[in-house]
């Protein structure tokens, strides 16, 4: 046996004991830090090859393990932007040079530009609802941008569709003469029903349109849409030029159900984008008038509050009752999180172990849920790491007794020539 190898062992057991230690100081530094993820050591023998009966000693070999899959518990809190999940996945951020990496610390607060910033400066990920609905990029970062949202910022948007639904009453007698009906605009026009709605323009201003529903046969109705600010003085009738903004005939069959190709009415609404008002909810039975109505867009508006759903979408409410999406938040993950590189700031980054980073959204495949108003706790066991230290620190002590003993023999070889 070489008196120096087994020195070399002894050093290498004290150097895995103390890289466990170094793990279990971390742990404990960050039993509070929200999403940290525990780091523990494996060990693995180092066996030298053996000749001539002589025995050589080896070693010990450290392996790093980051318990990334061990979820920690979920606690509530009263910030809306506090984001935990419920499962699989990981948040999306970025650093300030737009490197993005993933994380499961949703400890998010809006910065002086709006943006979600967590506490170690990384910005929340999300895909943006201004090109419409988004649709994640299965297997990349490209589509994200950072989620900004900005109290002081009013928005407005023109009204392009909406539903208007009731009863058109049956017994109501028909106005046969095509140029009394409200689609004729003279003076002389008669209707059987009429309702005005709110409608908003490319600016936000609220528009008055009025809908005249006129039985002109059994089961037949004329519907025409007049701009309100276009009716004459003690009128309405005749609405002014341009007053007239759509109109169709509505069938009925026997049973009081809408019937043929015609269940909508199209116009442009003044100033604003062309409106299509759904009406499959009209009815032809034998009870009164009854109607009720709305329409998207909103006029000039401040957000009020955000709101975020499990499925990550992030909505506005502004200050007029409207809601508004605005960005919706993906998860990440890959094959084998448990493989992630580890880096500052309880991000983590893919590795050719790891396999590639898949994106989706909560709730589809594996992946969980998010939870707004929660934050995941560090998975950490304070009671397990204290009984590693004390372990590790006996262990450490046992090989550093290996270490002096062949620094004794190590001296009794030496004085051997004296």
């Amino acid at each position: 046996m070489s008196l120096y190898g087994m020195m070399r062992t002894g050093v290498s057991g004290m150097n895995a004991q103390a890289n466990r230690l170094s793990t279990v100081a971390d742990n404990i530094a960050n039993s509070d830090t929200t999403g940290y993820k525990r780091s523990s050591i494996e060990f693995s023998s180092l066996v030298m090859p053996t000749t001539g009966g002589a025995y050589n000693s080896g070693g010990v070999n450290s392996t790093i393990r980051t318990a990334i899959t061990d979820r920690g518990d979920l606690k509530g809190t009263t910030s809306v932007s506090d984001l935990a999940i419920r499962g699989d996945g990981f948040f999306v951020v970025q650093d300030s040079s737009g490197t993005p990496y993933m994380t499961r610390a949703g400890s998010f607060v809006p910065d002086a530009q709006g943006r979600l910033v967590n506490a170690a400066g990384y910005q929340l990920m999300a895909y943006s609802y201004e090109n419409g609905v988004p649709a994640a990029t299965v297997n990349g970062f490209q589509g994200l941008v950072p989620v900004q949202i900005s109290d002081g910022k009013m928005t407005a948007a023109p009204s392009t569709s909406g539903t208007f639904s009731g009863n058109l009453p049956s017994g109501a007698n028909a106005i046969v003469a095509p140029a009394t009906a409200p689609s004729g605009n003279a003076a002389t026009a008669q209707y059987t029903n009429k309702s005005s709605m709110v409608v908003y323009d490319n600016l936000g201003n609220k528009v008055m349109v009025d809908i005249y529903f006129t039985k002109t046969a059994a089961g037949t109705w004329d519907v025409a849409v007049f701009d309100q600010s276009k009716a004459a003085a003690g009128g309405p009738f005749p609405y002014g030029a341009g007053g007239l903004l759509g109109n169709v005939t509505l069938n009925f069959d026997g049973t009081g159900k809408l019937t043929g190709a015609t269940d909508s009415v199209t116009f442009t609404v003044p100033g604003g984008a062309p409106l299509k008002l759904d009406l499959k909810g009209l009815s032809q039975i034998g009870t009164g008038y009854t109607a009720t109505g709305q329409v998207n867009g909103n006029g000039p508006s401040n957000i009020e509050k955000v709101t975020i759903g499990k499925d990550g979408t992030i909505y506005a409410q502004y200050q007029d009752g409207s809601t508004k999406p605005l960005y919706k938040i993906p998860l990440a993950d890959v094959p084998s999180p448990d493989r992630l590189i580890q880096q500052s700031g309880n991000v983590f980054t893919q590795s050719p172990d790891s396999g590639d980073v898949q994106i989706g959204f909560a709730g589809e495949g594996k992946r969980g849920e998010i939870i707004s108003g929660a934050l995941e706790n560090s998975n950490v066991d304070i009671a397990e790491e204290l009984t590693n230290m004390i372990s590790s620190q006996r262990s450490y002590t046992a090989n550093s007794k290996v270490f002096q003993t062949g620094s004794e023999l190590m001296d009794i070889l030496v004085n051997l020539k004296r």
